[in-house]
């Protein structure tokens, strides 16, 4: 099933969304902005812990990205492995290498060029590229758990072509383990929350995405967001405060303008949302299933994946709301252009605001994805309201609407297995709305990816993946997504 909790998660500042440009691999999603593909949410999984898996099946433990530099003779070819990782029963420190060879190959290759004899001050002089800092970025994180479901993480890193260091920390509490430690911490704050998790998060500066595959630098960002376990019902509910000091500056872009929710300004905001899945039909996995019968003798035989062990057809949605208090100073009273010329927002941000959402899903499967060949085949259809309140202003040709939320988007995601564990997948976005030059619907974003799952994992699986639209590319580990 396609992921509805996007609809709810797109409207607070802790979406993460898999990106290169950082070590620890993510960046969060400018919030209030339509709904990322499914492909494109980060792993669950921290990307020290995803290196640490990775580097067993790749030659010398090297892992490597495409992310397009700041300066483009370091090419957007880069090379990661994880250098150090002691740890104990609850404690763990992670060193991160990464290195972009194209400008060290291209600078010897002139050198020894230009060269009228092969001599040993050749050698040296090209030695000496290999000292070039703008080639190595490094990070460090360590990440220390206060009991089962409390754990604090702190990192930094410094990217060998940029001057300063992106720190971050965070406190996670995952709702489920009710421990001393929880039940102090909860009656310090007042309140014992025992099905809610809750996130303090904090960076300097922050890297944000934007629909537009743009990224933008918030110098300093910090969120509190607590959320509640869906219940059986299907309501679920989202509160969160956020702070941000500083103009946003473009990371990878000269032109735009920054988002209005990136903008200096201190913001609460609340969500609730009610969600309902129905099954047309599902094939239930039985024992028999399970046991291959051959001439030698039976054999267990389990899921690949066992998030894709029933085929089925089913119907989903979800529909909710926002509201949202802005104080501090908003895009119309800073200055137009900040310090690097980029020019912010000109849009009135509200005081005061409140707005609905809502997604429709259709999913049919074909296969358990058991056998070696012909076993999956699933389309995910999703259509996506951003914001009821634009599309109905839209409706009636208001001026005020905002163009980016008022149209309907459809989700498409197509999975189809290639052999054994190996799955084909295709994440689009189609904008159902006529832009310049193209009449009718048009496809937004994609993002083509390569999966192997992890049969011991049950729910795990090494991802290849590649987004045209951001010129970006990665290998992850995933745990119970896809």
């Amino acid at each position: 099933m396609a992921n509805l909790d996007s609809a709810i998660d797109s409207a607070f500042w802790d979406q993460s969304i898999s990106s290169p440009q950082t070590l620890d691999g993510s960046a969060k999603s400018v919030p209030g902005e339509p709904f990322p593909l499914d492909g494109a949410r980060a792993s669950k999984a921290l990307r020290i812990q995803q290196l640490s898996f990775l580097r067993n099946g790749f030659p010398l433990g090297v892992i490597p990205s495409i992310s397009p530099p700041s300066q483009k003779d370091l090419g957007s070819f880069s090379l990661q492995t994880l250098l150090l990782r002691p740890s104990t029963s609850n404690w763990w420190l992670g060193l991160i290498g990464q290195f972009r060879p194209k400008k060290l190959i291209s600078a010897i290759k002139t050198e020894l060029q230009s060269a009228d004899e092969l001599e040993l001050p050749v050698f040296r002089d090209a030695a000496k590229h290999f000292l070039d800092k703008s080639l190595y970025s490094v990070a460090l994180a360590t990440q220390l758990s206060l009991s089962p479901s409390t754990s604090l993480l702190w990192s930094t890193e410094r990217q060998g072509e940029k001057k300063g260091y992106r720190n971050k920390f965070k406190i996670y509490h995952q709702a489920g383990n009710s421990t001393p430690f929880t039940f102090i911490y909860s009656y310090c704050i007042g309140i014992l929350l025992p099905d809610h998790d809750i996130t303090l998060d904090a960076a300097w500066p922050e890297l944000f995405m934007d629909h537009k595959g743009k990224y933008w630098e918030v110098p300093e960002s910090i969120s509190l967001d607590m959320s509640c376990l869906p219940s059986d019902s299907g309501l679920q509910y989202h509160f969160g405060i956020h702070k941000n000091s500083g103009h946003p500056q473009a990371f990878n872009a000269l032109d735009g303008e920054a988002p209005s929710a990136l903008m200096p300004g201190l913001c609460a905001k609340a969500a609730f949302s009610y969600q309902k899945r129905k099954d047309i039909w599902r094939r239930k996995e039985t024992k028999e299933d399970l046991i291959l019968k051959t001439d030698k003798g039976s054999y267990w035989r389990p899921s690949y994946d066992v998030r894709l062990r029933e085929p089925h057809a089913a119907i989903s949605g979800i529909i909710g709301g926002t509201c949202a208090a802005w104080f501090g100073k908003g895009p119309r009273n800073v200055e137009s252009q900040s310090e690097d010329n980029i020019p912010t927002s000109n849009n009135n941000r509200s005081p005061l605001s409140a707005d609905f959402f809502g997604s429709a899903c259709y999913t049919f499967q074909h296969g358990q994805f058991r056998k070696l060949y012909g076993d999956l085949t699933r389309v995910d259809a999703r259509l996506d309201l951003s914001s009821l309140s634009s599309f109905a202003k839209r409706i009636f040709k208001s001026s005020s609407a905002n163009k980016t939320l008022s149209s309907p988007r459809l989700n498409l995601i197509f999975q189809q297995q290639v052999a054994g564990p190996i799955v084909f997948r295709v994440d689009s976005k189609l904008l159902l709305d006529s832009k310049a030059g193209k009449l009718g619907p048009h496809i937004e974003d994609v993002i083509y990816s390569l999966s192997y799952s992890l049969r011991l994992l049950r729910s795990g699986k090494v991802v290849a993946w590649y987004s045209p639209k951001r010129k970006e590319g990665m290998i992850e580990l995933r745990l119970f997504e896809f």
